[in-house]
C-alpha cells in the first residue's frame, strides 16, 4: 500500500475514534506546521490524576463556553478510579485512559500585557524551564511540548503568558475528593514577526504533594 493511502486511512480512523469519543468540533492534534487553531479556542486541556492509593474520583467542569471535544465522553462529568501511576479507569465505558481531555470555545479575554517574548529557536528550552518551575513532571512537560512546539515554532517570535485567575474562573474544576495539590497550567500566546517589549510575568512555583491533579492547555490570542 502506498504511503499516502496509509496516511489517509490513519486520518479516517482517527476522525472516527474522536467522533465516538464525543468530539463535536475540530479538536484534533496538529499533524504538521500548517495547523491553524480557530479563534477563541481553548486547545487540549488534559487532566492527570495521581492519588496516593486507588481512589474513585468525580471530575466536573463549570466552563464559560461550549465543549467542542471531550475524551472520554464528558456527559454529566467524569467518574474514574485513579491509580498512583496515573492510570484512569473510566466507569462510564469500562476503558482505561491516561488523561481526561477536553477542548472548547469561549469568549474569555486574556490579559497579555505581561509575559515572555520568546524566539522560535529558544521555544523548547523556554518551555522546559518554565513548565518544570510550574510543577509539571517529565512526562507532562514532554506531552505539552510535543503538542505546542510545532505551533509556536511557526512564528519568528511569540509573546507567551501563563494565565491564572482568568482561566481558572472561566473553567472551574471540581474534584471529589479534593486534591492536596492542584496545578493548572494554561498558556496563551500571540504570534509576533518582531520582538516587543513587555514586563516579564512573575510566576509562582508549584509544589506537588499528596493527591496531585495536573492540567495543561492553551490558546492562541489574536
Amino acid at each position: 500500500m502506498k504511503r499516502t493511502s496509509k496516511l489517509a486511512l490513519a486520518a479516517v480512523a482517527l476522525s472516527a475514534a474522536l467522533s465516538l469519543s464525543g468530539c463535536v468540533g475540530d479538536g484534533i492534534e496538529p499533524a504538521s506546521n500548517a495547523f491553524d487553531p480557530p479563534a477563541n479556542y481553548d486547545m487540549k486541556p488534559v487532566i492527570y490524576l495521581y492519588p496516593q492509593q486507588p481512589t474513585q474520583v468525580s471530575v466536573k467542569l463549570d466552563y464559560a463556553g461550549e465543549f467542542t471535544c471531550t475524551y472520554p465522553e464528558y456527559g454529566d462529568g467524569w467518574t474514574v478510579t485513579a491509580y498512583p501511576d496515573g492510570r484512569l479507569y473510566n466507569h462510564a465505558d469500562g476503558r482505561e485512559y491516561t488523561t481526561l481531555f477536553w477542548e472548547g470555545r469561549s469568549q474569555v479575554e486574556y490579559d497579555m500585557r505581561e509575559g515572555f517574548v520568546v524566539s522560535s529557536e529558544d521555544t523548547a528550552a523556554f518551555l522546559e524551564e518554565k513548565l518544570e518551575f510550574l510543577g509539571l513532571n517529565v512526562k507532562e512537560r514532554n506531552e505539552f511540548i510535543l503538542y505546542w512546539l510545532p505551533q509556536l515554532q511557526q512564528n519568528p517570535y511569540n509573546l507567551i503568558c501563563f494565565q491564572q485567575d482568568a482561566y481558572t474562573q472561566a473553567a472551574k474544576l471540581y474534584l471529589d475528593p479534593e486534591p492536596d495539590s492542584l496545578i493548572r497550567v494554561f498558556m496563551t500566546y500571540q504570534a509576533l514577526q518582531e520582538p516587543v517589549s513587555v514586563p516579564e510575568q512573575n510566576l509562582a512555583r508549584s509544589e506537588r504533594s499528596g493527591f496531585t491533579v495536573v492540567e495543561w492547555g492553551g490558546r492562541e490570542v489574536r
